[in-house]
């Protein structure tokens, strides 16, 4: 059972109104978006890339800067070791492109997610001593690998780090202690002693910000600089990244550049997914061109997905984003197939007694793992583990809830995990196979969840009667955008409504259609996106219902219409 909850965040709404232009309505909802103050207020609303701060703040910027300066007027070989999802994608085709403009030797390897998996191996380092390669530079990887930057500085290499995972550490009797690897520097936000003020910026945009001090250390514009705009926009969303102050401007900036964007590759993807000439939307990337690129990595090379952001040939594009289309497509049906089982196994067995679900399914796809976990944390409202077998043992994802740090929880099973590593939301494991029920029982055992934690909660903006809806207040909500984790769409209720001319539409009965109308006899369209048959059962039963929804404006067959979008009911 779902449990609704209002927003009670103050300020003077009206006045905030009357200072921006813009419904008090609007005022409310950028406050409970945790932005305050008059400043904060403007920068939310007309923020731009001016507002964002300097990549100069980072600690070790100053110094990877002069080390790459150096190695690329030497000729030195550098190489970029990324990762194979679309943040370490996106990162690696910034630094690759960047770093050529400069005049770099440089060559890129992505990590194969089954045969290499995640980050930086011994195997990496072993290859790139081979070919002669003087320096690595990481993306999106690299925090959590001290044993092989050790390995790589024994062999003579300069190493620089960049990345936005988390800082691993031991806790000792003497407090927290921190393992920073010793690379020749590391740039990461998270890291003790930097004075970023962003902490939450992904990969992508690590890596954007030391080539802007390259750029900048070379004399190159900020027209160029810019021009990474959009990766870092399509990272900082496909990584779901809190889309609040900094984010929030890269994002709203990038989506603006990309329906006009130059490079080949992403106007390739958008035309393979037919949003050529379309308004580009958070949404789009999130679940549209985002799992594209993901895809790649998933389910064959994420250096398919590399080449088609770097290639300047428009036939090849295409054919490289309808090769992605067709892989994603792929993906889907195996997802579906998957998470069919893990729902089976948990409702067959005592997994669902547990407050933390570690499902085992060694026949899965291991690329899958994530997004499978993620699909079992919407239906149950846990924090879940999906393991899949792997060449070498155990391997797996996890997707969490709020109220429980995914990281945190895996330091207490270190003693039974080959490697690990993540955020609070969401990490990834390996383990030997006989340790599978061992961790499932510990992290259970361990687990501190109550009932109240691990029922869903649905926030409310505002209790807002359809009779205040007008279409200038659902068009001023696009001030709001992009939405996203942390800007989320804005979300309204209202109890005792009635239900009028329901209809179930779509082949898979998944939409309902309507009139509501309240007991002053206002009345607006609306819409049902779900079990629509289960809505129905239910509104059949009741005189009138509650609902928490938001206002759009619906286009068919060129006329437009208001309407409310139903997310819940009771």
């Amino acid at each position: 059972m779902e449990k609704w909850v209002v927003m009670a965040k103050k300020a003077d709404f009206q006045e905030i109104g009357k200072k921006f232009g813009i419904d008090p309505v609007i005022a409310r909802l950028i406050r409970n978006r945790d932005v305050e103050g008059m400043d904060d207020i403007r920068s939310y609303l007309y923020g731009t890339l001016d507002d964002i701060p300097s990549p100069w703040l980072l600690k070790d910027m100053k110094k990877a800067a002069e080390i790459l300066s150096a190695k690329i007027d030497s000729g030195a070989k550098i190489r970029i070791i990324g990762d194979y999802d679309i943040d370490g994608v996106t990162a690696t085709y910034i630094l690759l492109t960047g770093l050529k403009r400069l005049g770099a030797d440089v060559d890129t390897y992505i990590p194969d997610r089954i045969k290499d998996g995640y980050g930086l191996h011994s195997q990496l380092i072993e290859k790139a001593a081979v070919d002669g390669i003087d320096t690595i530079v990481t993306c999106d990887n690299g925090i959590a690998a001290s044993q092989e930057i050790a390995l790589a500085k024994k062999g003579g290499m300069t190493v620089i780090v960049t990345d936005h995972h988390e800082i691993p550490y031991e806790d000792t009797e003497q407090g927290r202690v921190w393992i920073i690897p010793q690379a020749d520097a590391v740039i990461n936000p998270k890291q003790p002693g930097c004075e970023y003020p962003n902490k939450n910026i992904c990969g992508a945009v690590v890596a954007w910000k030391l080539i802007w001090s390259l750029y900048e250390t070379y004399g190159i514009g900020r027209d160029e600089i810019l021009e990474f705009s959009e990766a870092a926009a399509v990272a900082t969303v496909g990584d779901v990244m809190d889309l609040q102050g900094e984010n929030r401007i890269i994002v709203k900036e990038g989506l603006k550049r990309l329906p006009h964007t130059e490079n080949q590759g992403f106007q390739a993807l958008i035309e393979a997914n037919g949003l050529t000439g379309e308004r580009i939307t958070a949404y789009h990337v999130g679940f549209v061109l985002g799992p594209c690129i993901n895809a790649s990595g998933r389910l064959d090379t994420a250096s398919r997905a590399l080449s088609l952001l770097c290639t300047k040939n428009w036939d090849q594009a295409a054919k490289a984003a309808g090769d992605l289309v067709a892989l994603n497509q792929s993906r889907k049906a195996m997802t579906e197939e998957g998470r069919d089982k893990a729902v089976d196994l948990i409702e067959q067995s005592e997994l669902s007694k547990d407050r933390v679900l570690v499902v085992y399914l060694p026949e899965c796809h291991e690329s899958l793992a994530g997004i499978i976990a993620g699909r079992l944390r919407e239906k149950y409202y846990k924090p879940v583990f999906v393991l899949t077998k792997a060449e070498n043992g155990v391997k797996g994802s996890g997707r969490s809830i709020e109220a429980y740090s995914m990281y945190e929880e895996l330091v207490k099973c270190s003693d039974l995990l080959e490697q690990f590593g993540g955020h609070p939301m969401a990490a990834g494991l390996s383990l030997k196979e006989e340790n599978v029920e061992i961790f499932r029982r510990r992290l259970n055992d361990l687990c501190t969840l109550t009932e109240t934690e691990l029922t869903p909660k649905i926030t409310i903006d505002v209790p807002m009667p359809i009779s205040y809806l007008s279409r200038e207040l659902t068009e001023q909500l696009s001030v709001l955008e992009p939405f996203g984790k942390a800007n989320t769409k804005p979300l309204f209720a209202q109890k005792g409504l009635r239900v009028l001319n329901l209809r179930i539409l779509g082949k898979n009965q998944n939409v309902a259609k309507m009139k509501l109308m309240d007991t002053s006899g206002a009345s607006v369209d609306a819409v049902y996106f779900g079990q629509a048959l289960e809505f129905q059962s239910y509104v059949q039963k009741m005189e009138t219902i509650s609902v928490t929804y938001y206002p759009e404006i619906n286009v068919y067959q060129g006329r437009e219409t208001l309407q409310a979008v139903i997310r819940n009911y009771m």
